[in-house]
């Protein structure tokens, strides 16, 4: 799945990232690039958004400020009805001026057309808004399963068309969060990768790169549209969300029945993933998680990470599968019909949840250590991520962002802030639904399969394997791109 293309801009000065078994270009951001984007906008005088959610509006106000002074122009388009009118309207957008708008109008009167609307809602209305682009506009896209749905139901992009997609690897709120930062902090921002699906004409290259330095990305990585929805998809069912629910909420039950009170056993559990070893990783990887502990510790880690790793891969797998022949995909949409009718119920129902603002209140009096079962469990489930990536063949930057990078940096803060709960049902309608249904086997899995085999001795070729992982090597190489300013939440 990996391109071995290579690429250039007639823009920007690309860089090297050495990962292992080879090399893989970058850019690096900066907004001493912002007026290099007349250039790598060429050809575009309007920019299309269409959609207001999260990504929309951080994209569309990031990209109006970074284009301001030049000729290009942002619009936003909303669907008749939109609840988001008031707010976009709030945000400086005004039909007065032209820049906001019914979404088909905006769509036939721009050059580039970002397409951030619900992807059950961009698999329904896709037709007409490729009906109403104009000849030679550029489509873009930050998530790829509109391409995943066109292959399902045997539909294309339209000929004559470049596609591209800029993927900011953070949640909208962090994306306008950090931009605004970066006006004050040198390399402020979330990292990006970026596709080009179709090019006609030979400018989607810069264009991309463009689009991604426009929204303050410090560092760009090249992934394929296939790659992105594929890494994405099965990311927020496994790791990034789905997993981690299922971890959290097994790890209580466990620690409970083993006789701790509900405020330790919640401290063992998401207090522990969500803070301490996430915070470890982040700032100094997956082996460090390990290697900080004492030799009981690592002894009871080991036990964790070899019993945990099989059934975490077999579910990645089996994800990745449906992810891959349309199955996942369908599933988001037939759920989108059902919740026409019937709202989606919450997950925080668990008695778990109702501990969670008792242990944030009391985070200033202790200094929580690394649990050693807790850290095998996760380390194990995150490993298993990298590894069934790795043999489908996914670039390392991609596997790195996708599995480890956005855990710890962008979505585990919001849940130490939250809870795991509240983010599960404050995310994406995909990634709300994705999480909701792999979850739970997750959780069953490390009940009935997992914990059972803890009790044994560790495998020793796996816990060896685990320590001279590539996914050591990816990390640091991906680390020094680490953006300068952590994601904080209000």
């Amino acid at each position: 799945m990996t391109s071995t293309t290579t690429y250039t801009s007639r823009v920007f000065l690309l860089d090297t990232l050495e990962v292992p078994g080879g090399t893989e270009t970058v850019l690096p951001g900066g907004r001493h690039l912002f007026p290099l984007l007349p250039r790598a906008f060429g050809g575009v005088r309007r920019v299309g958004v269409l959609g207001w959610g999260p990504q929309g509006r951080a994209q569309a106000l990031n990209l109006r400020d970074s284009l301001a002074g030049t000729d290009v122009r942002v619009a936003v388009g909303l669907r008749p009805g939109s609840g988001s009118l008031a707010d976009a309207r709030a945000h400086g957008f005004t039909e007065d001026d032209g820049t906001l708008g019914d979404w088909l109008t905006v769509a036939a009167d721009s050059d580039l057309v970002i397409l951030l609307i619900a992807d059950a809602a961009l698999a329904a209305h896709h037709r007409e808004i490729f009906a109403a682009l104009k000849p030679g506009a550029v489509i873009g896209l930050s998530h790829g399963f509109l391409l995943g749905h066109l292959r399902e139901t045997g539909g294309e992009f339209p000929p004559g068309h470049g596609v591209i997609a800029v993927c900011p690897k953070g949640m909208g709120d962090s994306v306008r969060r950090l931009y605004r930062q970066g006006a004050h902090v040198n390399g402020a921002g979330i990292n990006a990768s970026f596709a080009v699906h179709a090019d006609p004409d030979g400018r989607a290259v810069d264009l991309a790169l463009g689009w991604s330095v426009a929204l303050g990305s410090p560092y760009t990585f090249r992934t394929t549209l296939d790659s992105e929805y594929r890494s994405d998809i099965v990311g927020e069912r496994a790791v990034l969300l789905g997993a981690v629910h299922g971890i959290v909420e097994s790890l209580y039950t466990r620690y409970r029945l083993a006789g701790d009170d509900e405020v330790t056993a919640y401290e063992r559990s998401c207090e522990n993933v969500t803070g301490p070893i996430a915070r470890t990783i982040s700032r100094s990887g997956l082996r460090a998680v390990r290697e900080h502990l004492g030799a009981t510790g690592r002894d009871v880690f080991d036990r964790a990470y070899t019993a945990t790793y099989a059934p975490a891969r077999e579910i990645v797998a089996e994800i990745y599968d449906e992810v891959a022949d349309g199955t996942e995909l369908r599933s988001v949409i037939l759920a989108e019909q059902r919740l026409g009718a019937r709202p989606m119920s919450g997950i925080g129902g668990s008695p778990m949840w109702s501990v969670s603002d008792r242990v944030r209140a009391r985070r200033g009096s202790r200094d929580l250590a690394v649990d050693p079962f807790t850290a095998g469990v996760f380390v194990a489930t995150m490993t298993a991520q990298v590894d069934e990536f790795a043999e489908r063949g996914h670039p390392w930057s991609e596997i790195v962002n996708e599995s480890v990078i956005e855990a710890v940096d962008s979505l585990l803060p919001y849940m130490h802030a939250r809870d795991v709960a509240h983010m599960v049902d404050n995310c994406s309608r995909t990634a709300r639904l994705g999480a909701r249904r792999w979850g739970p086997r997750f959780q069953a899995a490390y009940e009935q399969i997992a914990y059972p085999a803890a009790a044994n001795p560790a495998d020793p070729d796996l816990v060896a394997a685990f320590g001279t992982h590539p996914v050591h090597e990816a990390r640091a190489a991906a680390a020094k791109l680490r953006p300068s300013v952590d994601i904080s939440v209000t």
